[in-house]
């Protein structure tokens, strides 16, 4: 892996933010593209775990749980849950970039569409494809989107500015909220099985290979030509560690950044 540095600034109580970071740097049309792409690609993945029914990502649990509850469609709470989600950044003193803003509209939209667009399944042969097929497809997502950084989503947001409040791990914070989400979204009527055990061993892995497929170079004036994943992604520090926006919702995807 090739180790480059590159500029930071840091926002008072906030995280770090690349100086490439959201609408500045170099391949702005092809991020907006890999931007939306990714985020509308979330949504149609979530919407095949629903439709294999053999369990939902975390927050798709609580999502589909509180549309059972409240009648909305689970794209509608999805939207609703990341608005409130990103409310919360207020306190912590978190900057949401373009990407957080879009990644609460295009998901829940996405999702909505795709499920009118496709007939409920019948037998476990269609509900495993469709599970794997998800699972897939939501790692490839959650890869272009962070590579195209403009921003965490909202409920990357939360982990990252409940981990800078707290002093606690990014994975320990991740994991706690996870847990509640799924415990609370289950309580509700939220689908739990075995791909939500499937996505959350196989995410990492799959966000960290399409991370890299997809990472787009950035030229740094100061250091030269930045070349890899690494260097497209986010800030490496002189330790080889992910930092800034990017390496942040890589960890809290579940994306090793060192």
């Amino acid at each position: 892996m090739s180790q480059s540095t590159h500029t930071t600034q840091v926002i008072p109580g906030g995280s770090p933010l690349s100086i490439a970071t959201g609408l500045r740097g170099r391949h702005i049309p092809r991020r907006l593209v890999q931007l939306y792409a990714g985020l509308g690609l979330y949504g149609v993945s979530s919407a095949l775990l629903v439709r294999g029914g053999l369990g939902l990502e975390p927050w798709g649990v609580l999502h589909q749980g509180l549309a059972r509850l409240t009648g909305l469609s689970i794209g509608v709470v999805s939207i609703i849950v990341g608005a409130v989600v990103l409310l919360l950044w207020i306190p912590m003193r978190q900057r949401p970039g373009l990407g957080t803003v879009s990644n609460v509209f295009v998901i829940g939209l996405a999702m909505d569409g795709t499920l009118a667009l496709t007939p409920e399944t019948d037998g476990w042969v269609a509900g495993i494809t469709l599970m794997l097929l998800g699972i897939v497809l939501n790692g490839a997502a959650t890869g272009l989107y962070i590579a195209a950084r403009f921003g965490p989503g909202p409920r990357d947001g939360l982990m990252t500015g409940l981990h800078q409040r707290t002093g606690r791990s990014i994975r320990l914070v991740r994991t706690a909220i996870e847990v509640a989400v799924v415990a609370t979204g289950f309580l509700l009527g939220g689908s739990v099985g075995v791909g939500t055990v499937l996505y959350a061993l196989a995410i990492g892995p799959l966000a960290q290979l399409f991370l890299r497929l997809f990472a787009i170079a950035e030229r740094d004036a100061a250091s030269g030509p930045a070349s890899g994943p690494v260097a497209a992604s986010g800030t490496l520090a002189a330790s080889g560690t992910l930092a800034g926006p990017a390496g942040a919702a890589a960890e809290a995807a579940g994306v090793p950044t060192a």
